[in-house]
C-alpha cells in the first residue's frame, strides 16, 4: 500500500470518526450553536425567505444522484471503455447517499421543529456533498482541469444547501456538518477500496 493511499485512509476514518462523535454528543441535547441559530431564525421558515429556501432546498436535495447517476449510466453506454469507472463510482454514490438513511435511526436526533423523519445527519446535505464528491472523483480521472472549478462549485452548493434546511427549520446547524464530515469520510474509504484516488499527476484516461 502507497504512503499516499495510507494518509487518505487515515483521513477517511478520521473524519469518520469526527462524524460518529459528533453525533453521539449532539444526539441528546443540542449544542450552544445550535440552538443560538434556531432561535436566531425562528418562524422564519413562514415568511418570505422562507419560500426562498424551500424553493433551493427543492433544487439541492435527493434529486442529484438521481441525475449523476443518470449521468454515469448514459456515459458507461456511450464510452464503454469507462464502464468500471462509472460502476465504482455509482457504488461510492450509493454507500455516500446511504449515511444518511443509515445513521438517522442510530442518533435519533429530534428536529428543531415539529417535522416527520430524524435529523441526524440532513439527507439533503448529504445528497448534495455525495454528488459533489462523486463528481469531483469523476473529473479527477477524465477531466483534470475542471477539478477546481468543480470544486468550488460543490462547496458552493453543499454550503446553499446547508443554509436552507437551516432556515427552514427542519435541521440543526450541526446535522450539516455531520453530513459532510459522513460524506468525506465514507467517500474516502470507499474510493480508497475501490481504487478510485487518482495518481495525482494531472493526467486523465481520456489523454
Amino acid at each position: 500500500m502507497s504512503v499516499r493511499l495510507q494518509r487518505w485512509l487515515v483521513v477517511g476514518v478520521v473524519f469518520s470518526a469526527a462524524f460518529v462523535l459528533l453525533g453521539l454528543s449532539v444526539a441528546r441535547q443540542p449544542l450552544a450553536l445550535d440552538v443560538a441559530v434556531s432561535k436566531a431564525l425562528h418562524g422564519v421558515y413562514a415568511e418570505p425567505l422562507g419560500r426562498v429556501a424551500q424553493a433551493g432546498s427543492d433544487v439541492l436535495g435527493p434529486v442529484l444522484p438521481y441525475v449523476l447517476g443518470a449521468a454515469l449510466l448514459a456515459l458507461a453506454l456511450r464510452r464503454r471503455e469507462h464502464l468500471g469507472l462509472c460502476v465504482r463510482l455509482a457504488v461510492v454514490l450509493l454507500l455516500c447517499r446511504l449515511t444518511s438513511l443509515v445513521f438517522k435511526p442510530i442518533f435519533l436526533r429530534e428536529r428543531p421543529r415539529d417535522y416527520p423523519d430524524l435529523s441526524y445527519p440532513s439527507g439533503h446535505v448529504v445528497s448534495v456533498a455525495s454528488t459533489g464528491f462523486v463528481l469531483l472523483l469523476l473529473c479527477a480521472w477524465l477531466w483534470p482541469r475542471l477539478v477546481r472549478r468543480v470544486a468550488v462549485a460543490v462547496v458552493v452548493a453543499v454550503v446553499l444547501s446547508a443554509a436552507c434546511r437551516v432556515v427552514l427549520g427542519v435541521h440543526w446547524v450541526t446535522d450539516t456538518i455531520g453530513a459532510v464530515l459522513a460524506v468525506t469520510g465514507v467517500g474516502l474509504l470507499s474510493a480508497c477500496a475501490l481504487q478510485l484516488l487518482p495518481p495525482g499527476d494531472g493526467r486523465s484516461l481520456d489523454g
